[in-house]
C-alpha cells in the first residue's frame, strides 16, 4: 500500500494519503487544510485521488476538500446513516465547524459496515460516534485511520454540540478495542499508536 501522513492546517491534523501500488489510485483521509502541500504529496506519489473522506465534519478534517475535490475530480465522502440528507450535512457542517467551514455536498455517505473498494484497497467502515455525531473509522490492512476517536494515549473531546463520552467509550471499547492489538491506529492529531497499546495504558477507557 502507498501511504504518506501529512500534518496539515493550523491545529495540526494528520492527513493521509493511501493508495494502491498496482494502480496507483487512492484515496485522501481528513484533508483539513494545506490543499497545496496535499496536492503537492500526491503529485510526488504520482498517485490519482478517487476518493476524499473525511471521518467527520469538524473545520480541521474538511478545510481542504473542497479545492481537493476540484483540483482532481474525485468523490467526497463522509459518515452518516439512512436518514442523512444533503440539507442534514449541510446543517451539520455548520454546526461542527462553526459556520466556517465551505465544503461542498458529499457523494457519498458512508454507513457503518460499509466497504471503500479501491482496486486492490480495501477499508472497512466503522460508525465512530461520540466526538461527533457522523464519526467514523476506517479498518483495513492493518491500520486503522481513527479520526478524534482514539489517540495515542488519548481521546476526542466531547464538549462539542452533538458529543458524548459515554457514546465515544462504546464507541472504542465496541467497535475498536475488537481489532488485532497489533492494528496500527493513525489518529486524527498526534503519533500512530496500536490497539494493544492504547487497551493496556489509555487511561481516558477502562
Amino acid at each position: 500500500m502507498i501511504f504518506r501522513a501529512l500534518t496539515v492546517g493550523f491545529i495540526a491534523t494528520n492527513c493521509y494519503i493511501a493508495g494502491s501500488e498496482i494502480t496507483r489510485r487512492g484515496l485522501v483521509i481528513d484533508p483539513g487544510g494545506s490543499a497545496r502541500d496535499i496536492l503537492s504529496a500526491v503529485k510526488s506519489l504520482k498517485l490519482e485521488v478517487a476518493l476524499i473522506v473525511a471521518t467527520h465534519c469538524h473545520f480541521d478534517h474538511i478545510g481542504a476538500v473542497k479545492v481537493l475535490k476540484e483540483a482532481t475530480g474525485a468523490k467526497f465522502a463522509v459518515g452518516g446513516s439512512e436518514k442523512t440528507s444533503p440539507g442534514a450535512f449541510t446543517k451539520l457542517v455548520a454546526v461542527m465547524s462553526g459556520g466556517s467551514a465551505s465544503v461542498p455536498e458529499p457523494d457519498i455517505i458512508l454507513k457503518d459496515g460499509d466497504s471503500i473498494d479501491i482496486d486492490d484497497l480495501h477499508f472497512k467502515v466503522l460508525f465512530t460516534p461520540g466526538h461527533s455525531p457522523d464519526e467514523i473509522s476506517l479498518y483495513g490492512h492493518g491500520v486503522l485511520f481513527s479520526g478524534d476517536t482514539l489517540f495515542n494515549s488519548g481521546i476526542g473531546r466531547t464538549d462539542f454540540p452533538g458529543c458524548s463520552y459515554e457514546q465515544l467509550a462504546a464507541s472504542i471499547k465496541d467497535k475498536l478495542y475488537t481489532l488485532p492489538d497489533d492494528t496500527v491506529v493513525y489518529p486524527g492529531h498526534g503519533p500512530e499508536t496500536t490497539i494493544g497499546d492504547e487497551k493496556r495504558g489509555n487511561p481516558f477507557i477502562r
